[in-house]
């Protein structure tokens, strides 16, 4: 089982950046996709979280309006776009995968994305 992450970088204040997380050697299109991000110093967080066929989509109140979670199940891909960054978006962000039953779960191993100018 595999979820690897891609896309983080250095932004500056007002910029855009787009996360993509590939799964593998799972069930892709059965499980509920999410978005967390941990900053130094801080708890792990929920960003944005997508249902396993997309219909659902929640978000964090820090990030509606400025990003998007939508997923492609035929590529066992998710994605995070993110526009409008500040810097208190600054953090690792993880891509995570559960069940609706709870287990299993998976975890990627995290990108970091720096917003600074």
């Amino acid at each position: 089982v595999q979820l690897v992450e891609s896309g983080g970088g250095l932004v500056q204040p007002g910029g855009s950046l787009r996360l993509s997380c590939a799964g593998s050697g799972f069930t892709f299109s059965s499980f509920a996709m999410s978005w967390y991000r941990q900053a130094p110093g801080n708890e792990r967080e929920l960003v944005a979280r997508i249902s396993s066929g997309g219909g659902i989509i929640n978000y964090a109140d820090s990030v509606k309006g400025r990003f998007t979670i939508s997923r492609d199940n035929a590529k066992n891909t998710v994605s995070l776009q993110m526009n409008s960054l500040k810097p208190e978006d600054t953090a690792v962000y993880y891509c995570h995968g559960i069940l609706r039953a709870g287990v299993p779960e998976y975890w990627g191993q995290g990108t970091q994305v720096t917003v600074s100018s």
